[in-house]
């Protein structure tokens, strides 16, 4: 790639969930690591959103935008939808004036069809970073006039238009997130070395079902004393949880939400969660196999595709959110190691991803590629 002309301007649209805002943040960091004071990065989220809640860590400037979608069912609230939606295109043009990029990231969320739009509409380059099997409505409505859309599952591009610009890169995942230290790991979540660790994860607002199933284990049948847990409960389920467990949360590690994945992910031999596709990504590229439990209200049922994606590839095993009544989580993830299950998914996991170039890397690459072009065509005219 050539040198570029001058600092590359970049904007990111995206966010409302870890799940559009980490992916964008992976991009961000890999793009200024690549370019040092060359990069001017900044973020367009919603007050709503992860993003303005991370607004101090996030390391960029977040400029806001007032959006958001249609309620499922009916409500007074979605007759404001079309005014807020006016409101939010002449807002992401005044963002795209002031900023001036080379370039749009969309990672999903309601934030990134206005700022996308917009840029769009003023020649701006676009691109899309879809990580679900089934693209959200953003990516399928503003596909058309994408320069590039990196999908994280291959199977998202049935759902594109014909010939779109489609790359099949898998989901950017923080390079730091792979390289968490076992022993460290250990150590801090006070953990015992020779047991085997069962990671139970909801993501950052926890899993409610997920919880009450692993409590209804614990109470039945408890845990075989070679394992133990290492528990993500979310801020909404610790105290209950851990009230809950009374004493037997002294054989294992609970935590309402960690910022360290690297060490969450270091510790873990096998997961429990859901299946987000930014979760399922960190785990396959920390070589942890899982039990996923889709989110049975994602949008398009997005997390159950995902799910069987993982599934089909030997990664996970997947249990249905009706059957959690009826299955034993816990008895299931010891069956797994017992029978060598769990091994063999890791095998699986290194057969596939060993040697192959991280997302992040793939799409930074070919980002700038687009910047670069860009720089030009705007020197030449």
């Amino acid at each position: 790639m050539n040198p570029l002309p001058r600092n590359a301007r970049v904007l990111f649209a995206g966010g409302g969930t870890g799940g559009h805002l980490f992916p964008a943040l992976a991009l961000a960091d890999r793009i200024r690591e690549t370019l040092g004071d060359k990069a001017e990065i900044v973020f367009v989220g919603t007050k709503r959103g992860i993003e303005y809640r991370m607004r101090t860590k996030l390391g960029y400037p977040l400029e806001l935008v007032n959006i958001r979608g249609l309620a499922r069912s009916f409500t007074v609230k979605n007759l404001i939808v079309p005014f807020l939606v006016a409101g939010s295109l002449l807002r992401a043009r005044a963002i795209l004036k002031k900023y001036r990029p080379d370039i749009v990231i969309g990672t999903g969320g309601y934030v990134s069809w206005p700022v996308l739009k917009a840029a769009a509409g003023r020649n701006i380059t676009t691109v899309l970073q879809e990580q679900n099997s089934y693209p959200g409505v953003a990516t399928r409505q503003l596909a058309g006039r994408a320069a590039r859309i990196y999908l994280g599952f291959e199977e998202a591009d049935r759902y594109l238009p014909q010939g779109a610009p489609v790359i099949v890169t898998g989901n950017p995942v923080r390079i730091s997130v792979a390289g968490g230290d076992r022993v460290e790991a250990i150590r801090q979540f006070n953990l015992d070395p020779d047991k085997k660790t069962i990671l139970v994860l909801g993501g950052s607002q926890g899993a409610r079902s997920i919880n009450n199933a692993v409590l209804k284990d614990l109470k039945a049948d408890g845990l075989d004393k070679k394992y133990q847990l290492l528990w993500q409960t979310g801020e909404g389920d610790y105290k209950d949880v851990a009230t809950e467990l009374g004493d037997r949360v002294e054989h294992h590690s609970l935590f309402p939400f960690a910022h360290q994945m690297d060490l969450v992910y270091a510790a873990a031999d096998l997961a429990v969660t859901r299946a987000g596709a930014i979760t399922l990504a960190e785990l396959s590229a920390c070589r942890v196999p899982s039990i996923v439990i889709p989110y049975p209200f994602a949008a398009g049922d997005h997390q159950r595709k995902n799910a069987r994606a993982y599934v089909d590839r030997g990664y996970a095993e997947q249990i249905d959110p009706d059957e959690l009544e009826n299955v034993s989580l816990l008895s299931r993830a010891v069956a797994m190691f017992e029978s060598g299950r769990t091994e063999q998914m890791k095998q699986n996991l290194e057969r596939d991803l060993v040697g192959r170039k991280p997302a992040v890397d793939v799409i930074v690459e070919d980002i700038l590629k687009l910047i670069a072009r860009a720089q030009e065509a705007t020197v030449e005219s």
